[in-house]
Parts: structure tokens; sequence; C-alpha cells
């Protein structure tokens, strides 16, 4: 809509996520956004309004897309899961098996599955990088195969906020021969006509959202750090106006640079959610997809500096996140309040994703309020 009103549609018991997603905007918790949610594979919420940019001169449109930081993670997980599923990947391997250069530095017993789950010990890396290195695949992904873990691999998890990407992504590129999002793009998105990309091309640029940093002091990993955090956060330290740049949006950083909106990260979700099937087509089997439910480790995270439930890379519910159908749900989010939930049980998916940034990595009350309206609308609450 021209005047960044809210459009799309919801199913008739779905009135009230509506009313709360427009409920965002009036409060001036929402500048531009996106909502969308499904159930047994049908889109039964497509909810997108407010602006696109800071000034609020371009309307957010149908097929406006941003940024989502972390959520990305989850496109990255659902990849290397379907490539598991087929046996072309053991996630009990050592990651060694398919990079033999990861041995390095006392690393020939980590895990694929360490991976997944934040507990390798790559949170970051020791020597300095740059936000310009992030787009260079081979310099930081080498620069990992050769660093001694930071803790004791398996024993904790630490929130790999940009290395995970490149370390999930090389066992990909490694089993497969192509990169992470060449697969992603091939076997997933675009068998589904999904909009999200790992690697967007520059005849998609005009469609990208800016986002808007959140306020100084709010930022992720701010305050009182520890050594590991400081490893983890500051290098290099998240700079939000590199997403503006062809440099950012073409690379494949595949922990943090993903593009979309909640419709294509809520219907991409629906493999899981339907036990592998997604519009007609079956991508993986069901024990595949119930393989992400799999504890892996839990405890106090190392770099999130709170309690944490990883399965086979999603976060799982019981961490600091309620989730109904605790046993058969998973989530995960991105900085500044992106999010994807999806529930095995009630075979439903949710997703926001919105420009205005809040200081958090694992959603916010704007999402949270979406998603009670519509978990009661499920009848799941």
């Amino acid at each position: 809509m021209a005047d960044g009103s809210v459009a799309g549609f919801t199913r008739d018991k779905f009135a009230a996520v509506r009313e709360a997603f427009e409920a965002n905007f009036a409060s001036g918790g929402d500048v531009g956004a996106s909502f969308c949610a499904t159930q047994d594979g049908e889109t039964v919420v497509d909810l997108w309004g407010g602006f696109a940019d800071a000034a609020r001169t371009k309307a957010w449109e149908k097929d406006t897309i941003v940024n989502v930081y972390s959520t990305t993670k989850t496109m990255t997980f659902l990849t290397a899961l379907l490539i598991a599923d087929r046996g072309e990947l053991d996630f009990d391997a050592p990651v060694a098996r398919y990079w033999p250069e990861f041995a390095a530095n006392g690393k020939a017993d980590i895990k694929v599955s360490h991976l997944m789950a934040h507990s390798a010990g790559l949170s970051g890396w020791k020597e300095r990088v740059t936000t310009q290195d992030l787009y260079d695949w081979d310099k930081v992904c080498a620069l990992l195969a050769a660093q001694a873990p930071l803790w004791e691999p398996g024993t904790q998890s630490g929130y790999h906020a940009i290395t995970q990407g490149y370390l999930v992504g090389e066992v990909v590129r490694r089993i497969t021969g192509k990169s992470l999002g060449t697969v992603f793009r091939e076997e997933i998105a675009q068998p589904l006509g999904a909009d999200f990309w790992i690697g967007l091309p520059p005849s998609e640029d005009a469609r990208v959202g800016e986002l808007i940093p959140p306020p100084p002091g709010a930022g992720a990993g701010e305050g009182q750090q520890t050594e590991i955090q400081k490893i983890s956060f500051n290098n290099p330290v998240v700079d939000v106006s590199a997403t503006k740049t062809r440099g950012w949006r073409g690379a494949e950083i595949p922990a943090a640079g993903g593009t979309g909106n909640a419709r294509s990260v809520a219907e991409i979700h629906t493999i899981l959610a339907n036990g592998g099937v997604a519009k007609g087509k079956r991508f993986m089997s069901e024990a595949g997809c119930r393989k992400a439910l799999e504890l892996q480790i839990e405890g106090p995270d190392l770099v999130l500096g709170m309690p944490a439930r990883f399965g086979m890379g999603f976060g799982l519910a019981g961490g600091s996140v309620p989730l109904p159908n605790p046993e058969d749900s998973m989530y995960w989010g991105g900085y500044g309040g992106s999010i994807i939930m999806i529930d095995m049980k009630a075979r439903t998916t949710l997703s926001y994703a919105m420009n205005k940034m809040a200081g958090t990595t694992q959603g916010d009350m704007r999402a949270f309020g979406l998603a009670m309206a519509a978990w009661a609308a499920f009848g799941v609450m």
C-alpha cells in the first residue's frame, strides 16, 4: 500500500492476528514488517505493511525483502538436514572426514553435530577480521580450520553468531561441490518458489528494505564481556549499515546474511512442520525432519550469557523461550527481532520479519504478541 498501511490477508479465525499486527504500527513498535503463518502447509496469515525505509517514503510492499540476520541460520540447518537425510552427511562424523584441513590445532574429534549446536568452540576468529573479510569465503574458512577451539568442544554451547554459517557451509560445499547458497536455492527455494536468498543477486536490490539499527547501547553484545564474548561479538563488530551494500547482500554469509520476508521463511519451513512435504513435493523423510528436535546441548551459553537448548541447529523450547507443544517445537531468531517458530505436532509455522531493529537476538514482544494471537487461533494455547 502506497501510504504504508497494512495489507494482506487472514483466514477468518485469525482476525486477532491482524489486530496485533496493526497495533505494532500504531504503538510505533514497527516501521515496516511482515508476518506469516501456515497450518498443514496452507498459508493462513500473510500480512505486510508500513514503510521499507527509515524516512518513510517507500511503502513495504508484498514483495519487500529484508536482511533477517540469524534467522538465515535456519535455512542453513534445513539444507544440512536435507543432505543428511539423503545419506550424504553424517552428523556424528568428525568434521575432518569432509574437510581434512579442519583437524588442525586439536580439532580432529569435533563432530558436525557440534557445528550445528554451537558447541565446537569456534564462536569467533582469534585473528582480526573485517566486515569485508566476511565476503571472502576461502579466507574466513581457512582461518577457522587453522584455529584452536576457544573452549573444550562438546562441553558447552557458545553462540557461533557469524562463524556457524561458514563452518556448516564449508562441510556442505565439500560434500556437494556447491556453495551452501547454491544448494539452498536449487534444492529448496526454487522448487518452492520461495523468495529467500543466501547471496542476493543485483537484480533484486530494489526490493530490499532498509534496516533501522537499534538505539545506541541496545545492540547485540554491548556491555561487560568475557574474553569469549569479546572475540565472538567484536571481531568484526556488527555494522548494520553493511546490509545496504552490494558486498554484504551478494556474499554468502549463511549465519547472518540471508534476505527474505516472513512469507518465504514461514513457507520454506512447512517442510519441517509437515513431515518433509511442502507444496505437494516431498523434500525429506519425516525422520529426517525430526532429527532437528534431537537435543544436542543445554545449559548456560558462553556467548549469549543465558540458558540455551539446541537441537540439530534449531533452538528448542525451554531455554529462554516458551513454546506450545515443547517436545515438538523449535525456533530461531535474528538480531533485531525476526523469528521463525515451527511446531511439528500442530503442523504450523509462524514467521515475522521487520526493519526496525530491537537489541535482541531471539525475537521480542512484537513477534510474540503476533505468535500468541496465532496460537490462540490454532487452538494450541
